[in-house]
């Protein structure tokens, strides 16, 4: 762990020179402006144009977005704020409240399974991406992503069997209050007067960056060195070699944030810090890793793309034996 310790010395001397702007401040205002282009959504949905309507879906979709992967994936990992408190109240409000999901299962899964065991086959592989039974590419990559806003709440609602009864009831709230205000709004503010032309909005507006949501997170792990648990590498070694960066976005960097698209290596390497963090040590982070003959893996959002069109069933659907995936 000597290069891990050498390279994390490296990165907080960057950290302890910046600013709370970078370190927290730009990623909470990228989530205020979300939050405040809201009502500019809901009232462009009462146009009878299609320019005013269609600029409302896509304001309604991006902020969704923002707020559901950037902010609850910011919020999982306590990204937001330095008290404890104060994240978990945003975990809630960003995981449960905005995305209908479950805290305490978002926060489990993903941050002590995946990213303390990723690339480990059984613990954090990103099988949970997997779908099998969905054998053609064409349905996984571009039909099955428009089902996420339905699938998500009912996953979530399976999930609460494994939490404390007062969890789930709180969480049930927190879902049902958040799907019934986006409801309520549509019908009260955009003038929606048809319940299944507000549910369809609804889908609409959620579902509108679907596609790249389960595109990225496939893309930056599946496809990469795999593990046995009892021959896990060293933490360093396991990060460069089973997490892949893709390139710089406007739309996604915006509404994913860094740390999922061209900063996914610095992100599992130093999962506490912000986008913004990950983007500013990226650099240090790059240039160290190449300096000591070390993976640090980026590749097109294209080219990864024609690779699971290309060995879909081989990836996603026909696991290969464990003897084909395991070891440097």
């Amino acid at each position: 762990e000597a290069l891990m310790a050498e390279l994390s010395e490296l990165v907080q001397k960057v950290v302890q020179s910046s600013s709370w702007w970078d370190r927290r401040g730009v990623d909470i205002s990228i989530l205020t402006c979300s939050l405040l282009l809201l009502p500019a959504g809901f009232l462009c949905l009462r146009s009878a144009q299609a320019i005013p309507f269609l600029v409302g879906v896509l304001i309604l979709g991006v902020v969704h977005h923002t707020l559901t992967v950037k902010g609850s994936h910011l919020a999982s990992h306590n990204a937001l704020t330095e008290s404890k408190s104060w994240g978990k109240v945003w975990a809630i409000f960003f995981i449960e409240l905005c995305s209908a999901f479950t805290a305490e299962q978002a926060t489990y899964n993903h941050v002590k399974m995946h990213h303390g065991y990723t690339n480990v086959i059984g613990l954090g592989d990103s099988s949970t991406w997997k779908l099998p039974f969905l054998k053609r590419y064409y349905v996984y990559l571009f039909i099955a992503p428009l089902a996420v806003p339905i699938i998500t709440p009912l996953v979530a609602l399976d999930l609460l069997r494994n939490v404390e009864w007062k969890a789930a009831l709180r969480t049930l709230c927190c879902m049902v209050l958040g799907l019934y205000c986006h409801y309520w709004l549509l019908l009260h503010v955009s003038g929606f007067q048809s319940p299944w032309s507000i549910l369809l909005c609804m889908l609409l507006t959620r579902s509108l960056l679907a596609h790249p949501y389960i595109h990225v997170n496939i893309f930056q792990h599946i496809g990469l060195p795999m593990f046995a648990p009892d021959r896990k590498p060293t933490r360093i070694h396991l990060m460069s070699l089973g997490v892949l960066n893709l390139p710089r976005n406007p739309l996604l960097d915006w509404s994913f944030g860094h740390s999922l698209i061209s900063c996914h290596v610095e992100h599992h390497l130093f999962p506490s810090l912000s986008d913004n963090m990950c983007l500013k040590i990226k650099p240090v982070v790059s240039q160290y890793l190449k300096q000591k003959k070390l993976p640090y893996n980026e590749d097109t959002y294209t080219s990864r793309l024609q690779l699971f069109l290309q060995r879909y069933e081989e990836l996603m659907v026909h696991a290969p034996p464990i003897t084909e995936l395991v070891g440097i």
